[in-house]
């Protein structure tokens, strides 16, 4: 039996890459977006093109039978740069999907940031960006995927936070009773994969963690590396305060030098925020996925 087309966003990123580089090992024909690649480079049909581009989406999504769509910005300098990518793109490459007609499964990488739209400029975009795919879908069975904070092999986001902690200094930000929760990219890619395979094909709304009960407090996460340093940990708590006052003169330096940072005004509300645990029930009885990479592991072993 031929495999069917899947079309990918995002798949020169980080966690889309991971996901391009799961379809190719298993066979499957995979056709990207890229904004700067065209042809068949290592078992994957790249698209040159944009999310701003309905032409080459169009060319992406025709004759795919499954459509994930993992691109979307997570830096930004205002609410407007967030909401072109993350709301207006998911909205063009789900309309792309429901005209080509072929599409049956539509699966949106959002974030559990989306669980709370109040907190910043990112969370509200994944949350709109949702409604967006949802309102536009069709007949195409919508899956969306909230994720907690991704780690592992290519992340430039978590990667210094776990590294000085190795080093003995933990940067803690917010209050120091906030739960947090990871997953690990391998994890992740393996719930993308289950859900390939899962028999039931009708839309769903999973959040997604490494299943540790009640997340991980700083204490937490200060106990598991010293227990692989078998040194102590020192705590360097990063107040709220300070925090507002980096993201002001990092928006005032993003106009200077016209970047995107990921330190925002509208970003401390989401560091800072004191639970950002979630449950794994729903996908693991939809798919029967579960995590296999605690951070523990992960540190221990150098996965990150």
């Amino acid at each position: 039996m031929t495999e069917p087309t899947i079309a990918l966003t995002g798949g020169s990123g980080f966690i889309g890459g991971q996901i391009a580089r799961m379809l190719v090992g298993r066979g499957v024909r995979v056709r990207a977006l890229s904004r700067t690649q065209a042809g068949l480079e290592n078992g994957v049909l790249w698209v040159k093109g944009s999310l701003e581009d309905s032409d080459s989406l169009a060319k992406l999504v025709a004759g795919a039978h499954i459509v994930i769509h993992c691109a979307g910005a997570v830096r930004g300098r205002n609410a407007r740069n967030f909401r072109i990518s993350n709301v207006d793109g998911s909205r063009r490459v789900a309309e792309a999907a429901a005209k080509a007609g072929t599409c049956k499964r539509f699966l949106l990488m959002s974030s559990l940031a989306a669980r709370h739209p109040e907190l910043s400029w990112y969370a509200k975009s994944k949350h709109d960006s949702e409604q967006e795919v949802i309102r536009v879908a069709g007949a195409m069975a919508v899956t969306i995927f909230r994720p907690t904070a991704v780690y592992g092999p290519g992340d430039r986001e978590l990667r210094p936070l776990f590294t000085w902690l190795l080093k003995g200094l933990q940067i803690r930000l917010g209050a120091g009773d906030t739960h947090l929760s990871f997953v690990h990219v391998f994890d992740l890619v393996a719930a993308v994969g289950q859900w390939l395979g899962a028999p039931n094909s009708n839309s769903a709304l999973y959040e997604i963690s490494d299943g540790t009960l009640g997340g991980y407090s700083w204490k937490g996460l200060a106990q598991i590396a010293t227990d692989i340093r078998a040194a102590p940990v020192r705590s360097l708590a990063i107040s709220t305060a300070v925090l507002r006052a980096v993201a002001r003169a990092n928006l005032v330096i993003s106009y200077v030098v016209r970047g995107n940072p990921m330190l925002t005004t509208s970003k401390v509300n989401e560091l800072t925020h004191p639970d950002w645990t979630c449950s794994n029930t729903a996908i693991t009885a939809a798919t029967g996925w579960s995590p296999q990479i605690k951070l523990r592991r992960a540190l221990q072993e150098g996965l990150f």
